[in-house]
């Protein structure tokens, strides 16, 4: 079951043009004493608040021999704790006029209400009596283990293609197994799980000086800590392992692998580059770069593979696939998926990727095509500030995100500078280091046999960011 509709990707490609402007958010932060980090961002707009929880344990980060656990604690968090029942969580958010939900990512799990204002203490009451007593028993591990299972053979196994775009590109472009593994998780571990297994899996990673807690919205710093000291003070803290080493080493060779998929009627490749350290000069230059090569059907991608040469049915690409640019704090890749012809080969599509990403390392970008995707890029990042699928979401997250991986939520606002001092020439030497066949991946998905039947409906086909993060994203 699933609460809200799924969330959209928080970095939408819009063509809006808004004026350049200084963006800026409220923000007071500080810790409690057991560790838990605490964000505030005051907003009296509207009367509504929007509470989140994020946890410092995502896809990459859960220990080997426990792949899926990540997720399955988002299932789990829902199952009730000492004095809430199963459910119960939703029901009262619900009844106070608020929605609610949860998602996993890769390097942390959130979960997030947004309700009236004069609802804040029961939200934050409901997330501190989960994080200090969730029911871990036999029967809810249990069923959870089933729903999560179901989730895999339906989302995955029994999907044209399956997760091969946003799963098993990363396992064939990665080397280190954190960020090569099936962040699903392996069936066989999840079904192994004991409680014992569970229990201290909890433990370790949902305590509070392994989260932050965000509160945006008709509230005060003041009035919020008064009430996280309240609900959250007296949760202890507990001893965290050391951080895994997510270290990428550089690619040095273009790698290619085929698949073959008893469900797809058409082929479809994943084409996958490594990107370079979040929030570094080149990482802005090639976020900047990234609407112009693949955003809507005017993108230079689409044209050529769509409209020119006549290979594909469909192309997109971006960041991750999994959300914005901003949200990760290891290895990243940036990521294509092409739907194609059946009398068109990989190599071709490669090919025609190859000679669009030539031409911006020879010659670059345009003047007006940098400043297009500078405005691209700014309308997209205020009106996810603003919304992000839910009041006050993509501002909350990305606070709790800055909060969680750098200690300073107030990062949010150097965003749009760092964009707009992007240069002609950061962009060509950013492409030039790093969209090059040396650094690439493919995975070519073909059918099992060769179809026999009418053209294959393709409507089923994930081809997302949205869609990719609705299979994870969302509490059951």
């Amino acid at each position: 079951m699933r609460f809200i509709a799924a969330l959209p990707a928080l970095l939408l490609f819009v063509t809006a043009s808004v004026p350049a402007q200084t963006f800026t958010v409220a923000v007071d932060y500080f810790k409690l004493d057991n560790g838990l980090k605490v964000v505030v961002s005051t907003d009296r707009s509207a009367p509504v608040v929007l509470v989140e929880v994020i946890y410092n344990i995502g896809f990459r980060v859960e220990p080997k021999g426990r792949t899926g656990f990540a997720h399955l604690f988002e299932h789990m968090m829902f199952q009730g704790s000492a004095n809430v029942k199963k459910m119960q969580h939703v029901a009262l958010i619900q009844e106070a006029g608020g929605i609610v939900n949860g998602s996993t990512r890769f390097d942390y799990t959130n979960y997030f209400q947004s309700l009236p204002s004069n609802g804040l203490e029961r939200a934050l009451f409901l997330e501190a009596d989960r994080m200090r007593s969730l029911d871990v028993t036999a029967e809810n591990l249990k069923n959870q283990q089933n729903v999560v299972s179901e989730e895999v053979r339906v989302n995955v196994l029994n999907q044209p293609h399956g997760a091969f775009d946003w799963i098993e590109i990363w396992e064939k472009a990665n080397t280190n197994w954190h960020n090569a593994h099936d962040f699903y998780g392996a069936l066989q571990e999840l079904e192994a799980a004991t409680i014992e297994d569970v229990r201290a899996f909890f433990k370790t990673y949902y305590a509070p000086n392994n989260a932050v807690l965000v509160v945006s919205g008709d509230t005060t710093a003041a009035e919020v800590r008064r009430l996280a000291e309240k609900h959250f003070g007296s949760i202890p803290m507990q001893p965290q392992p050391a951080p895994a080493d997510l270290s990428e080493p550089p690619q040095t060779a273009p790698k290619s692998f085929t698949r073959t998929d008893k469900l797809a009627r058409t082929p479809a490749i994943a084409v996958a580059w490594h990107l370079p350290p979040r929030m570094t000069r080149d990482f802005f230059a090639l976020s900047v770069l990234d609407p112009l090569l693949n955003s809507d059907d005017s993108a230079r991608m689409y044209r050529k593979l769509v409209r020119e040469d006549r290979l594909a049915m469909s192309s997109q690409g971006g960041f991750n696939f999994l959300g914005p640019n901003w949200d990760m704090k290891g290895p990243m890749l940036y990521t294509m998926r092409v739907d194609y012809f059946n009398d068109k080969t990989a190599e071709q599509v490669v090919a025609a990727i190859e000679s669009v990403l030539d031409d911006v390392r020879k010659n670059g970008i345009t003047a007006a095509e940098l400043a297009q995707a500078k405005t691209t890029m700014r309308s997209s990042f205020l009106d996810d500030m603003e919304a992000g699928g839910m009041p006050l979401f993509g501002r909350s997250n990305l606070l709790g995100v800055f909060a969680l991986f750098d200690d300073d939520p107030g990062r949010i606002t150097t965003i749009l500078p760092e964009l707009e001092k992007v240069t002609l020439e950061d962009v060509k030497a950013a492409a030039n280091r790093w969209f090059v066949p040396a650094n690439r991946t493919s995975l070519d998905s073909r059918p099992a046999a060769k179809p026999t039947g009418p053209p294959a409906d393709l409507s089923a086909v994930v081809s997302t960011k949205a869609e990719a993060l609705a299979k994870v994203g969302g509490a059951q």
